[in-house]
């Protein structure tokens, strides 16, 4: 970290103190095989007023158990809601990748496919035809990358779509 001022020393206290104040507290899995991976993946289109920067959020779940989540600040500037919402399909893709992996390693097998949950219908449409049009070509890579992980891990794409979470 360049440059840490004593806020930061604050927030990081703040948390050692919480973690300290609540060992009972944690992430838990349940006991028992993995039947299915359920992945769900969220971006709010240019978060950052300064910079207009989208934030990824997504989170990991084998069956009603947490297994991973993250929210952070894309790398690079969207210049449409659709395309932060398919960097962040491509971000949670990714995830999804090196935990699949990581259960192979540990000899669990998956019996189900991976679900990957996407609140923008666009997006969808997108992960799902195989046409690149000139609207998409900026996302080209992560285009590739998720219909590539659709097709190794027999992945299935479906909206979801609450009141809070129109795309």
């Amino acid at each position: 970290m360049q440059r840490p001022k004593q806020y930061h020393l604050d927030a990081a206290l703040r948390v050692v103190r919480y973690i300290k104040g609540s060992p009972g507290l944690g992430v838990f899995l349940k006991r028992g095989p993995i039947s299915h991976l359920f992945a769900y993946c969220d971006s709010d289109w240019a978060a950052y007023p300064n910079t207009r920067r989208s934030i990824t959020g997504y989170v990991i779940k084998p069956g009603d158990s947490l297994l991973s989540w993250k929210s952070k600040k894309q790398q690079t500037i969207s210049r449409s809601s659709t395309e932060a919402e398919y960097r962040s399909l491509a971000a949670v893709a990714a995830e999804v990748t090196w935990i699949v992996g990581l259960l192979q390693e540990l000899n669990v097998a998956l019996n189900q496919p991976v679900y990957l949950y996407c609140d923008s219908k666009a997006t969808l449409q997108i992960a799902s035809n195989p046409i690149f049009h000139e609207r998409t070509k900026h996302i080209e890579i992560d285009c590739h990358f998720v219909r590539e992980k659709i097709k190794k891990w027999t992945a299935r794409t479906s909206s979801c779509f609450n009141k809070a979470s129109v795309g």
